[in-house]
């Protein structure tokens, strides 16, 4: 197979050899890998690569992906965002596409586009970054079937192995994996990355951000033993008694060889509770096993199980060791729309939180994360929303351990397909019930679920943000309850088309509506009251959080919300007049159109420190509800 460049402009195209999204769990060769959390089957390639930029699709050089190509090359690091090494521009933008008033577009499929496709192929607005990295397979991958992982990759990119075509994967924010094996080298491999800034999926990522493309996380090699859990579904469920309950699996497996698998359970003080034997297959499910007791997971006491699964060959000899951490929760809605976790009313003290570095943009450390984690247990935060995208894979882990409640956020906006300059006009809203764009979405919907779904902390799954409403969404909203029946689902854009009202999202929820509004909807509430985005922190802000508090005190069915925002967007610089590091915010780099200081409303600045803001929330969600 060949790689077009046409793909860029299909909405229908989004993964071209892509191995199918799967459970975030890990796999190491060994007990003792296991338990020092570092994998001889993984190889990072994160470091110096090779990079030529070319500012459009037409400035890319010919066969810049043969193993004999010689460059020129500049050198860039990955994981990180293209623009921060100043190749391109620096743009902040919140609700507009970065090409408004300069390059006209529609989404295909809409409007007077109907039968056309886009022009990303061949625009003058989207940039190419071409990476080039030679390397030798490590030991504990070789002679195993082996792919490639990136974590992150802004917008759209296309992958060659020694001069053959892999594949093509869209979807920003969540892992794309392809199969390298038939054309691996034990040394001398030469990897060839193409990442474009824009596709048709630059419609369906209209976030309030600065925009910015590139391998921004990591990259890395994974080996598979000749018999590999390739997705885990943990299925812990309570029973009606909130005292027992029961654990299922369900496994797949790739397996070149017959087996056999083990399957143990401990307790938090590693007291065995489960162990069976089972045979491998394509699929293995272990039947329900009943717990008389059951310690439950919640914010205050985040208790987690520890499960550990062993595979081996008919043999006996040990091929794989995959562990994972998993809670005991259940999260409904009463007879009173009131949203109850355990049994009891559930309280979000909640913040939205980009994925934020003041020197690497969404280029993120797991010191930035374990800082945020401790910034939420200081400030009683029990709560965050992955606005507007999925996060780093460890993040869920972190949540999970610290009693984090999660609403976990599709990929999802579009919002100047239907709000043009505050106006609701959804004339060419996508992907509104256009089903040309209806399998995009769908996938994006089963990435989030396929790769988080065994996660405690996540007691939501957030369609999107800010997409207005149509089939599609509600076709991502069934998808999930036909799913999974353990979480609730969100989506705050249907308040715009409510004729959807009944088939998108289990709970109601408005953005930045005053507190007369809240409690006018209370007073006569059918689904409980939740706010994905309230007291905008922009300035000196929070101050009226006690007209929200005091509602949540007399209403059980106001569950909460979610502050907007947690850090600000702002970059770390050096200024050239003083030669002192200073924050600059949106439309600080010469980027026009751009929404300038918007970027900064977080309780805190951008390189972490609290702003006044954050002694306010502090008080306020640390009072009884």
């Amino acid at each position: 197979m060949e790689a077009e460049l046409k793909w860029l402009d299909d909405p229908t195209v989004f993964r071209v050899n892509q191995i199918p999204a799967h459970s975030d769990h890990q796999a190491f060769a060994s007990e003792a890998e296991a338990a020092g959390a570092a994998s001889s089957l993984v190889q990072s390639l994160d470091g110096k690569w090779q990079f030529i930029f070319a500012a459009t699709p037409n400035e890319r050089p010919a066969n810049f992906w043969a193993p004999a190509f010689e460059g020129p090359f500049d050198e860039i690091t990955v994981p990180s965002e293209i623009e921060l090494s100043d190749y391109a521009q620096i743009h902040y933008i919140n609700t507009w596409y970065p090409w408004e008033g300069q390059i006209y577009r529609r989404p295909a499929g809409t409007g007077d586009n109907s039968q056309a496709l886009d022009d990303f192929s061949t625009a003058a607005d989207n940039s190419v970054g071409i990476y080039r990295r030679t390397f030798d397979l490590a030991a504990g991958l070789q002679g195993k079937d082996v792919r490639i992982r990136f974590e992150g990759a802004e917008r759209a990119l296309y992958v060659w192995l020694n001069g053959h075509f892999v594949g093509y994967a869209e979807d920003s924010f969540t892992p794309s994996e392809f199969d390298l094996t038939p054309y691996l080298q034990p040394t001398g491999n030469v990897l060839v990355v193409e990442v474009f800034k824009h596709s048709s999926a630059s419609w369906l990522e209209d976030q309030d951000m600065f925009r910015f493309s590139g391998l921004f996380r990591s990259v890395s090699l994974l080996a598979q033993p000749a018999i590999h859990v390739e997705d885990l579904h943990i299925l812990p469920t309570v029973n009606d008694d909130f005292t027992s309950g029961q654990l299922a699996l369900k496994l797949k497996l790739t397996a070149k060889e017959a087996g056999y698998l083990t399957v143990d359970v401990q307790d938090a003080s590693q007291t065995s509770l489960l162990h069976q034997r089972l045979t491998s297959a394509a699929t293995v499910e272990l039947a329900p096993v009943t717990f008389e007791q059951v310690h439950l997971w919640d914010t205050d006491d985040p208790y987690l199980y520890h499960l550990v699964i062993k595979v081996y060959s008919a043999a006996g000899a040990l091929l794989e060791v995959v562990p994972y951490d998993f809670g005991f929760r259940r999260i409904e809605i009463n007879a009173d729309h009131v949203i109850m976790l355990n049994n009891h009313r559930l309280i979000i003290n909640g913040v939205n939180r980009h994925e934020w570095n003041a020197k690497t943009g969404r280029t993120i450390t797991l010191a930035d994360m374990h800082q945020d984690i401790a910034t939420f247990k200081e400030n009683n935060i029990n709560a965050v929303r992955t606005c507007h995208y999925p996060d780093r894979l460890e993040w869920y882990q972190l949540c999970d351990q610290n009693g984090i409640y999660m609403m976990a956020e599709n990929n999802l906006e579009t919002h100047g397909t239907w709000q043009k300059s505050g106006a609701v006009e959804p004339s060419y809203n996508v992907p509104g019930s256009v089903e040309l764009w209806l399998p995009a979405v769908l996938d994006r919907a089963r990435t989030n679920f396929e790769t988080f779904k065994n996660h405690p902390a996540i007691l939501f799954w957030s369609l999107g943000n800010e997409s207005y409403a149509g089939d599609d969404i509600a076709a991502m909203d069934q998808y999930y309850h036909d799913h999974d029946s353990s979480r609730l689902t969100h989506y705050e854009g249907v308040i715009r088309n409510p004729a959807y009202r009944d088939r998108i999202s289990d709970v109601e929820s408005w953005m930045y509506l005053p507190p007369a509004g809240v409690e006018e909807y209370l007073q006569t509430a059918d689904k409980p009251f939740l706010e994905c985005e309230y007291m905008h922190s922009m300035g000196n802000s929070v101050g009226g959080m006690g007209s929200y508090i005091r509602l949540m005190q007399k209403y059980p069915q106001y569950a909460g919300g979610f502050i907007w925002d947690f850090i600000d967007q702002a970059l770390l610089v050096t200024d050239p007049v003083t030669g002192q590091e200073v924050m600059r915010y949106g439309g600080d780099f010469d980027d026009r159109h751009a929404d300038y200081e918007f970027s900064g409303d977080g309780i805190m600045f951008a390189d972490r420190t609290p702003k006044p803001a954050m002694q306010e929330v502090k008080y306020y969600y640390g009072l009884p509800k």
